[in-house]
């Protein structure tokens, strides 16, 4: 579903006008349709449906409580990086029984901490990492889950940053390291083997690249259900991607499962999966307002109050995000659309083709529902921007605007520091 659409000539999420929202509630302000959320999920729960797996959204790629909520209100389970985000998760209601726990730095801290909750199963990403999990587990007498993660070393032809299934990549072990690993880790107190886990990263737009893996790790699956009885779960990731630009093609949930359910489903295992980008990324856009255009020799700049701290992922990733003025515009410009961060980094789109807006005209950057806010910084002592979800008619402050004295509120006065 397209959650935002012109009608008479305003740009709408949902049945709201997005100018009423900027109005409201200022500039920058990132805004969600929680209608987009509820018909991704069911879209992927639907294709994946001979293989019921248990989808665990990434919770990395958009943190808002609300969000979560959305999803844990579906049934979903959560995909978590860190001890913050499993306490995210956990206040906003996920079931602890559908968090699986990935990363390749676990704090002896979050790793008790994910075992008192009693998490579904850690993603293990090292030797030296499952010995951290069984001695913990050990000491607080209880066990824990974990699967492996593996590294098939498949290209999925995906930016560089964001692809984590090759061999250079830090994520993960290579096929015969794996048998090495479980090998250790069966020898090891306080352990249980849950299962294997890959994911080779995000935004993919084909299918191959699943599939290429898939053929490389279900023989080891195979291996593994022999040696291990605990052995019963593949949790495949995430990485299906969406529509960035008008002509790019998404990974319809559909195209997906046609490709990777038939070998699953031959497989008998249990199935996780991780989608994030998936299922946020088109469900938001980003409000800012023009400030100053700006001619140069070369080009024009559109200055708006939204830059690289509110949404870093261009200047991070090249990435594209389309640009849509909220009251429809025909006219066109070339040039750039820049923010207020003392960086020439500092840019939402380089050298394209602009609405030709005017100083006060409402900007939306499209396809920032992931990695928008739950990336943004105050550099240069911005606060970040408020979070408005709507569904229907109907909207919620999801996150205040950080203040000024928020972006002090954890240092002390500096006039009473003695040294």
């Amino acid at each position: 579903m397209d959650a935002f659409t012109y009608r008479n000539g305003i740009l709408h999420v949902d049945d709201v006008p997005l100018n009423q929202l900027a109005d409201q509630y200022g500039t920058p302000l990132y805004v969600y349709s929680r209608s987009h959320l509820k018909a991704q999920f069911k879209a992927l729960v639907d294709a994946m449906a001979e293989v019921k797996p248990l989808i665990c959204y990434s919770v990395k790629a958009n943190s808002n409580g609300a969000v979560i909520r959305t999803f844990a209100d579906l049934g979903s389970g959560f995909d978590i990086v860190s001890g913050g985000e499993l306490f995210r998760a956990l206040r906003a209601g996920a079931d602890a029984g559908k968090i699986v726990f990935a990363g390749v730095g676990k704090t002896e801290d979050e790793i008790r901490y994910a075992i008192r909750e009693n998490i579904r199963f850690f993603t293990v990403e090292s030797e030296p990492e499952a010995m951290q999990i069984a001695r913990c587990a050990e000491s607080m007498g209880a066990r824990a889950r974990i699967a492996f993660r593996i590294n098939p070393d498949v290209d999925p032809k995906t930016h560089k940053y964001i692809s984590t299934g090759k061999k250079e990549n830090k994520f993960g072990l290579d096929m015969e390291r794996a048998q090495r690993a479980y090998a250790f880790a069966a020898t090891l107190p306080g352990i249980e083997i849950a299962g294997l886990h890959m994911h080779i990263g995000s935004q993919i737009l084909t299918v191959e690249p699943f599939v290429e893996a898939l053929d490389k790790v279900l023989p080891l699956c195979r291996q593994f259900q022999a040696l291990y009885p605990t052995f019963k779960t593949l949790d495949i990731g995430g990485g299906i991607g969406i529509q960035y630009k008008p002509d790019q093609a998404p990974l319809a949930a559909a195209a997906f499962a046609a490709a990777v359910v038939p070998a699953i489903k031959r497989s008998g295992l249990s199935i996780v999966m991780e989608p994030g980008r998936n299922l946020v990324g088109n469900a938001g856009v980003l409000l800012c307002r023009a400030h100053y255009i700006k001619e140069s020799p070369l080009k024009v700049f559109v200055i708006a109050d939204a830059g690289m701290n509110d949404l870093i992922r261009p200047s991070l990733y090249q990435a594209h995000h389309d640009i849509r003025a909220v009251r429809q515009i025909t006219g066109t410009l070339q040039g750039d659309l820049v923010g207020p961060i003392c960086e020439s980094g500092d840019f939402v789109a380089q050298d394209r083709v602009l609405p030709a807006v005017q100083a006060g005209d409402l900007l939306a950057v499209m396809s920032a529902g992931a990695y928008g806010f739950s990336m943004a910084s105050t550099y240069n002592s911005r606060p970040r921007p408020a979070e408005v979800m709507v569904e229907g008619k109907r909207l919620a402050l999801i996150r205040e605007r950080d203040t000024r004295e928020d972006l002090v509120a954890r240092e002390p006065d500096p006039a009473g520091i003695r040294f």
